[in-house]
């Protein structure tokens, strides 16, 4: 069974293992999904069943994703889950060594670029969502003067805020009340720099 807790990658391999663009995906879309076979999450990336598999086996040999219950009566199928909540990857954890920083800028990268990628999807399928969405959709900047003391309370505010209301959503809809709701993004990004 799936922990409920965010697990914190801080070695290396699982980092490595997270950092290949597939595997993120994958785990990306597992974290939504809840549960998938291998058949669907191929179907979504685009790619052979084989090498989603291959992927989905990599990402559990670090215990990032595990088999899940059986959904069907086909033994053949296996399902998969994500093995925590989600992942956190802390800078601090990897800036020791040359090698570990290296790994960890080049999966920030990652992320970043997939991230950005979602979004002008988004920008792209825009007049597709309607204008309760497009009005709905923020899409802002903040130019801040603060201390690196008050830029991590206001991180630990806004995630606060943010798991208040997946924490709503997630109960709505375990009591049926699904009407209307759509997977949601938000990425907030916070860093210092000098103008």
């Amino acid at each position: 069974m799936a922990s409920t807790e965010n697990r914190r990658i801080k070695d290396v391999g699982t980092l490595k293992a997270l950092a290949h663009p597939l595997r993120a995906n994958l785990y990306r879309l597992l974290c939504i999904k809840g549960v998938a076979t291998a058949s669907q999450l191929a179907e979504s990336v685009d790619e052979a069943v084989s090498l989603v598999s291959y992927h989905l086996r990599k990402l559990a040999e670090h215990e990032l994703v595990e088999e899940a219950e059986p959904r069907s009566g086909d033994g053949r199928e296996r399902w998969w889950q994500p093995a925590s909540d989600g992942v956190s990857i802390r800078d601090e954890d990897f800036r020791d060594d040359p090698g570990k920083a290296a790994a960890h800028m080049a999966v920030t990268r990652l992320f970043h670029e997939q991230r950005a990628d979602l979004y002008r999807r988004f920008l792209d399928e825009r007049p597709t969502w309607g204008s309760e969405w497009n009005a709905a959709a923020p899409d802002s900047e903040s130019w801040l003067r603060l201390t690196a003391s008050e830029l991590d309370g206001l991180r630990a505010e806004l995630e606060a805020l943010v798991r208040k209301y997946d924490e709503k959503g997630r109960s709505a809809e375990a009591a049926g009340d699904t009407e209307g709701r759509e997977n949601v993004a938000l990425f907030m990004y916070g860093f210092p720099f000098r103008a």
